[in-house]
């Protein structure tokens, strides 16, 4: 008796514990996307700039790279004005000369736009002072060399004032280098892009990034800075990749294979916002042969606009045309971890 008493006190003690745990929940495991392949058609001239969204594995926007000259920023406290990396394009503010007057280029500092997207060394510099809550341009006068076209022809000189940003919008003057032909311009903020684009040889043209949360990658012709063996610093157009200033990092790892990078290594990497964080050293130029080889050892483990982790890797840099290999086409794999 006392036994059969013991027994039902332990099952109603087990059933009165085990009541007081919630029941566990089923953990639905990680499940990564299927690899894609694709290629980018920026061709041998390096013609193109090419906006490329990885969740939707489409190219977003396409263009000429040479069909704009100004980006300004379009963000609601925005207030930079970058120039076309992909043209080459440089700046120099000119000391004691008047907007609209002959030129003189004796002396002058050529600045570049820094190519890891950094605000504080710009080519345009902080072109204003702060009045009445408005922004007021210095009235200095800033010389643009607009660089290159595919060819590698001149595109020409400018000079530009950038006179204020009143209400979301950018006044300017534009003329000639000699001084001639002046025109006043005005650029207001609207939509959601990174920048408000604008050309020179057109100004009418409507020529227009993507909305900034529907891209993550950039294929383009930019400008950096590289240095010689004894530190020199000297300018050089390059052909690479870079990132959505406004939401994308990237990690970069070349010491696991490709295949075996998981969710939860690609966690515990180091990102960067750096904008040419990928830039152009997936692909290696061979002087002796005049070709380009592609390192596909480099992974790079990207988180997009919309904060998904991507791992990518170049595969090739040419494509057959007419039975002669073309330069110009990166092409990669990547996966949705």
């Amino acid at each position: 008796m006392l036994r059969s008493i013991l027994n039902i006190l332990i099952v109603a003690l087990s059933v009165l514990v085990s009541s007081c745990f919630k029941e566990d929940k089923l953990v639905t495991p990680h499940v990564p996307g299927n690899y894609i392949t694709d290629t980018i058609a920026l061709t041998g001239s390096y013609k193109y700039q090419v906006y490329y969204s990885l969740s939707d594995s489409t190219i977003q926007s396409s263009g000429a790279r040479t069909l704009w000259d100004l980006g300004f920023e379009n963000t609601p406290g925005g207030w930079r004005v970058i120039l076309n990396s992909s043209c080459f394009m440089k700046a120099a503010f000119l000391s004691d000369q008047e907007f609209g007057l002959p030129t003189d280029t004796t002396g002058a500092r050529w600045l570049f736009n820094p190519s890891d997207g950094s605000a504080d060394s710009l080519a345009t510099g902080q072109w204003f002072t702060i009045k009445n809550n408005d922004t007021v341009g210095t009235n200095r006068v800033l010389l643009i060399d607009r660089g290159i076209d595919e060819g590698g022809n001149p595109r020409g000189f400018n000079q530009l004032v950038i006179d204020s940003l009143v209400n979301g919008t950018y006044y300017f003057r534009l003329a000639s280098i000699n001084g001639t032909n002046p025109r006043s311009y005005s650029v207001s903020k609207h939509g959601n892009t990174n920048h408000l684009l604008f050309s020179i040889t057109d100004p009418s043209s409507q020529v227009s990034e993507p909305a900034s949360p529907a891209w993550d990658l950039l294929f383009t012709e930019y400008t950096t800075l590289l240095y010689t063996d004894l530190g020199q610093p000297y300018p050089y157009l390059l052909t690479g990749v870079l990132l959505n200033p406004a939401y994308v990092e990237v990690a970069v790892d070349s010491v696991v294979t490709f295949e075996s990078i998981t969710f939860d290594k690609a966690q515990s990497l180091t990102f960067s916002k750096n904008t040419d964080k990928i830039g152009y050293n997936w692909k290696r130029y061979n002087f002796s042969l005049g070709t380009y080889s592609v390192n596909s050892d480099i992974n790079y483990i990207i988180r997009d606009t919309k904060g998904f982790l991507y791992k990518l890797r170049f595969i090739g840099f040419y494509k057959f045309n007419k039975n002669k290999l073309e330069k110009g086409f990166p092409s990669f794999e990547y996966q949705k971890l």
